[in-house]
């Protein structure tokens, strides 16, 4: 079981979102994978991933080239089983060029609250370091650090 669980209520809905950016900030694969379900289905840009063991090596290459890795979910809407967000995180590549990414995810559950399917849409967009605007340490964003809406992102 992974609380809480469907039918989503606002509350619950909002919990969900902010365990996924923490659990993804975390940047452990082996962690992150037990979210989804053993037959989770992604498709994320335009690869897609079937299983938590091609979802862990996903992330593990994911997480390998995009450095200092941080990230924002927000909450955009929910029904039943069903939440769908948007997102922004920063990273950079091997050369030091910083990328921000955004883009909207809709998630499925299963009855345990296991997420059984995810469909990402994402695009980078090269940044100057100096316009880096997610700075904290490694790991969950801490509470009082702004959200996406309050970054005008």
């Amino acid at each position: 079981m992974r609380p809480p669980l469907p039918p989503f209520d606002l509350e619950g809905a909002l919990r969900k979102v902010r365990a996924a950016e923490d659990a993804w900030n975390t940047r452990d694969p082996a962690r992150v994978a037990l979210a989804y379900s053993e037959d989770s289905r992604w498709r994320n840009r335009s690869e897609f991933i079937a299983g938590r063991t091609q979802i862990e090596a996903f992330l593990r290459r994911k997480w390998a080239r995009e450095h200092e890795y941080r990230l924002i979910k927000e909450y955009w809407a929910h029904a039943d089983n069903r939440i769908a967000v948007r997102f922004a995180y920063e990273w950079h590549d091997d050369d030091g060029q910083w990328f921000r990414s955004y883009g909207n995810e809709n998630w499925e559950f299963d009855s345990r609250g296991l997420m059984r399917v995810r469909h990402a849409s994402i695009n980078d967009v090269a940044v100057d370091e100096v316009e880096r605007v997610m700075r904290w340490q490694a790991g969950p964003r801490p509470q009082d650090h702004p959200g996406l809406s309050e970054l005008v992102l």
